[in-house]
């Protein structure tokens, strides 16, 4: 085989790997982008309501926190990691959105510290180098997650003030989503 072949079959297994990389990227791209929505149970076809089951975490301190102590209030519940890039993609949202309604509805960011990939002090620090304002909790044990279903992060969960889980979404949100979910648990909390 002459050199000319040589130089014709790489430039076509080249385009073959450009091809080939190209519809591997647009494919992980649109499930990187896919959000799963959680089951609404807001609407009045769905009568009974799914309590939003208690659980402790831990703020940057070691202080105990309970979802329950939030109990009467509108809380937007999201697990998520510092080496989630799905995660660090969405977490500008929640802090945009979290300095306008601070006082209207309850953040809990939960970290899913795993002691490995996750640790308290990788989480605290990904949020001070970003300047997030959040209220940022712990979990090192996992039963949250668990007690929730998580199979993926970010997760995010909105629940209203009488403590039922109205919506949520697998996957990354945007500001959009994130202020839609915050309006359906907000309808009613002037009563």
């Amino acid at each position: 085989m002459n050199s000319k072949s040589k130089t014709i079959i790489g430039a076509v297994a080249f385009i073959v790997f450009l091809v080939f990389a190209y519809f591997a990227y647009t494919t992980l791209s649109d499930n990187y982008n896919k959000k799963e929505t959680l089951p609404d149970t807001s609407s009045s076809q769905n009568a009974t309501k799914q309590a939003a089951p208690d659980f402790t975490v831990y703020d940057a301190q070691g202080n105990e926190v309970r979802l329950s102590d939030f109990k009467g209030k509108p809380v937007v519940l999201n697990f998520w990691a510092s080496w989630c890039p799905p995660c660090k993609g969405e977490m500008p949202h929640f802090n945009e959105v979290y300095a306008d309604e601070k006082d209207n509805v309850v953040f809990i960011m939960v970290d899913m510290v795993d002691g490995q990939r996750e640790t308290q002090k990788k989480g605290q620090q990904y949020v001070g180098d970003q300047g997030f304002d959040l209220p940022v909790y712990f979990y090192n044990q996992q039963q949250a997650a668990a007690t929730y279903g998580i199979s993926s992060i970010p997760t995010t969960v909105f629940i209203d003030k009488d403590g039922n889980i109205v919506t949520g979404y697998q996957g990354a949100i945007d500001k959009e989503t994130l202020l839609d979910g915050i309006k359906s648990i907000n309808s009613g909390t002037n009563d």
